[in-house]
């Protein structure tokens, strides 16, 4: 997924075809998030319910299935909503450089 679909907080939102592997990242990703809330993220919004470590580490991913316009579960969209709504998530996009590399510019 890192491959196909780089990191970008600029980035307007369009759909990217996925490969077979990437795919199956994404369907692994959506996995490990529904085990998270299902067993420990019941109180809040986030993957173990209060915003965590793992939402940090896990913002990237959001941002990526966020841009790219993959097409996800409604709980997944539903966290992924909750993490662009955060004041720090407003804030990380809004200090991202403004230059771009063209390569990594991907349709």
């Amino acid at each position: 997924m890192r491959q196909l679909l780089p990191m970008n907080m600029r980035r307007a939102v369009r759909k990217r075809n996925l490969t077979p592997e990437a795919s199956a990242d994404v369907a692994r990703i959506e996995q490990a998030f529904k085990q998270a809330r299902n067993q420990f993220g019941q109180a809040g919004a986030f993957l173990f319910g209060d915003f965590s470590a793992a939402d940090a580490m896990f913002a990237p991913v959001a941002n990526r299935l966020h841009v790219y316009d993959v097409p996800v579960a409604a709980a997944t969209r539903a966290y992924m909503d909750a993490m662009m709504a955060l004041p720090a998530w407003q804030e990380w996009q809004a200090q991202a450089e403004p230059w771009t590399i063209g390569k990594y510019e991907v349709a």
